[in-house]
């Protein structure tokens, strides 16, 4: 019953994300046709690959940090990607999609890794003492966000990639986020070393795993995910916080099971987030992020304060 719900509910919204402002769909109108295929398709691709993969950052942000209160959000990433992407903005403003996203996976990888390094000096008696710390470290790199979007006058770039929306998606406009995809893979493949960081440096060793590779392939593979999410379409707070909690809180921990429920999730969640903030005053668009903000702020307080009932994998 509740399998059949959640189909039903993900073909309503795809549904619903295809149609809105295509009003002559059901009718055969070549324009509608030309709007589904040019904008819509992408756009509801765009949203659910952008969902999952910064869901599957933050299940493995989590892990490594062994911290269910942190995201990538809370470690720096995406203001450091937008760092770097106001640096090939202001050196090369006429680089290509490729050398954009590769400026912004490495300023990513950096302003992750100098949090890693940070939180290895945080104590652990408190949980939330590390999501602060990740506020404040977040806070200071989008503090130079902006100091530098206004001395270089691109203030209008820095305010697009702060609040992270759809509607300039089109055909074309959104395939990098296809590179989700075959991370997603790529965690599949080391879902079972990624679990083990969970334990801690001395027990992941004792269990035979090379925990600074295996770290290092977590810190790349979100990276990677927040820069192509940051350069397409913005930055999407809470995703990567809210979805592995509820889905550890359903299903357990177990990475490799739960892998696929977790890049479901966050699409189809964030899809939602979309939908309503295209409906809310149409035909006018509130940001998918700033529905999300709200949902997710919600629904990470129940999370504090409801029992845990998950079944450990």
């Amino acid at each position: 019953m509740l399998r059949t719900l959640a189909i039903t509910g993900a073909v309503l919204l795809v549904g619903a994300s295809l149609s809105i402002g295509a009003a002559n769909l059901w009718t055969g109108d070549l324009d509608a046709g030309l709007v589904i295929a040019v904008s819509r398709v992408p756009r509801t691709l765009a949203v659910l690959l952008a969902g999952a993969g910064l869901a599957l950052a933050g299940v493995v942000t989590q892990l490594a940090l062994q911290n269910r209160l942190v995201e990538p959000g809370l470690t720096g990433t995406p203001e450091a990607a937008m760092l770097g992407l106001l640096g090939v903005t202001v050196v090369a403003p006429g680089a290509s999609l490729i050398v954009k996203m590769t400026v912004a996976v490495i300023a990513a990888l950096a302003g992750t890794a100098g949090f890693f390094a940070l939180a290895a000096h945080v104590p652990r008696r408190d949980p939330i003492l590390l999501p602060l710390v990740g506020l404040i470290y977040g806070g200071i790199l989008g503090a130079a966000v902006l100091w530098f979007g206004w001395m270089t006058d691109l203030l209008q770039y820095v305010g697009t990639w702060t609040s992270g929306e759809f509607s300039g998606v089109l055909r074309g406009r959104y395939e990098l986020l296809w590179l989700i995809a075959a991370l997603a893979a790529a965690l599949w493949v080391v879902a079972d070393r990624i679990t083990l960081l969970s334990l801690g440096e001395d027990r992941a060793r004792s269990l035979g795993l090379d925990y600074r590779q295996t770290l290092s392939m977590g810190l790349a593979i979100v990276a990677l995910a927040v820069a192509a999410v940051v350069v397409t379409v913005g930055s999407l707070p809470f995703v990567g916080l809210v979805v592995p909690n509820v889905v550890s809180r359903l299903w357990g921990d177990n990475l490799r099971a739960n892998l696929p429920a977790v890049a479901i999730l966050g699409g189809f969640m964030v899809l939602a987030a979309d939908v309503i903030g295209r409906l809310v005053r149409f035909p006018y668009e509130i940001p998918a992020a700033t529905v999300f903000s709200v949902f997710g702020a919600a629904v990470f307080l129940w999370l504090l304060h409801a029992p845990r009932t998950a079944r450990h994998g």
